[in-house]
């Protein structure tokens, strides 16, 4: 995610650099072929690529929107996943006879993995990075049999948590709680996978970047009376705006992607690992994650 901080040119060029030299291309051969063929190109009236600009923009503001939606429900997932893990912890200190607080600890632990793991695992990473910290090797053998990482460790949790009641560790009426936050946080889960899978019609981003090229060249043609050194620059800026705008909107639209805009989901991990272990009264605490440079991974 990216933070209130100075964002380096270098990162604005990097994203449309491409963009810039095809305008740069395209602007130059137009003010050549109405330079060389003034008699035969007709004049653009400026309306024409003032038009096809306004169209352009209502376009963007669409995907712009449609696309900080994505991010924003993304990001309200993952601070429910923060609030339910509190009350997890709380509800099995409060549910879990004293003497199982042992299995309490095991059962939290292993909720730190699940968190670490699902962030790993929309990003399309290792989903058992580190997991060692938290969970036996034992568990570890065991999700490994399954495709879904995360998933297999809510159902080791959730067996666990059947063990506790057989053994009148806790009431039925707790396991009950205690299942409905495990079915909570399937559903967090279910719903940013959603998310990751449901792929933004290429198509829309095809369409709107010829949009752009179809302006530039209009543009181009309208300011044919310009000087190239100033016409080449105005048609620089204009476009690298639209494309800056297009782009910002493309890497918000997936935002488990492992890029600087995405959300921020080790840094929510570290957060809740943190609280969960003030809870448990562990001793060693992980610090906060600082940022890199300008974003919070």
């Amino acid at each position: 995610m990216l933070i209130n901080t100075k964002i380096p040119v270098s990162y604005l060029f990097n994203k449309v650099k491409y963009e810039i030299f095809y305008v740069l291309i395209i602007g130059t051969l137009v003010h050549y072929l109405t330079t060389q063929f003034e008699n035969i190109i007709p004049v653009m009236p400026i309306t024409v690529p003032a038009f096809i600009g306004t169209a352009i923009s209502v376009i963007l503001s669409f995907k712009l929107s449609q696309s900080y939606d994505r991010w924003w429900e993304a990001r309200k997932i993952w601070g429910s996943i923060v609030n339910h893990s509190r009350s997890f912890v709380l509800q099995l200190q409060s549910f879990v006879s004293r003497e199982n607080q042992n299995e309490v600890k095991e059962i939290s632990f292993r909720h730190i993995a699940w968190c670490y793991s699902l962030g790993q695992s929309l990003r399309g990473l290792d989903p058992t990075e580190n997991l060692a910290n938290f969970i036996s090797k034992e568990d570890l053998e065991e999700i490994e049999k399954q495709s879904n990482k995360p998933l297999a460790l809510l159902q080791l949790n959730t067996l666990q948590i059947l063990e506790l009641k057989e053994k009148k560790a806790m009431s039925i009426f707790s396991q009950i709680q205690l299942n409905n936050t495990l079915v909570n946080f399937s559903n967090a889960m279910g719903m940013a996978e959603r998310i990751k899978n449901t792929v933004f019609p290429v198509t829309y981003r095809i369409f709107l970047h010829f949009f752009i090229y179809i302006f530039i060249v209009t543009l181009s043609i309208a300011l044919r009376d310009i000087k190239s050194y100033f016409e080449i620059p105005l048609l620089l800026t204009i476009s690298t705006m639209f494309f800056l705008l297009e782009r910002s909107a493309t890497h918000m639209q997936d935002p488990f992607r492992n890029r600087p805009t995405d959300t921020p989901m080790t840094a929510i991990a570290r957060t809740i690992e943190i609280n969960i272990k003030e809870l448990l009264k562990e001793s060693e605490i992980p610090k906060p994650l600082q940022p890199e440079n300008f974003y919070l991974s």
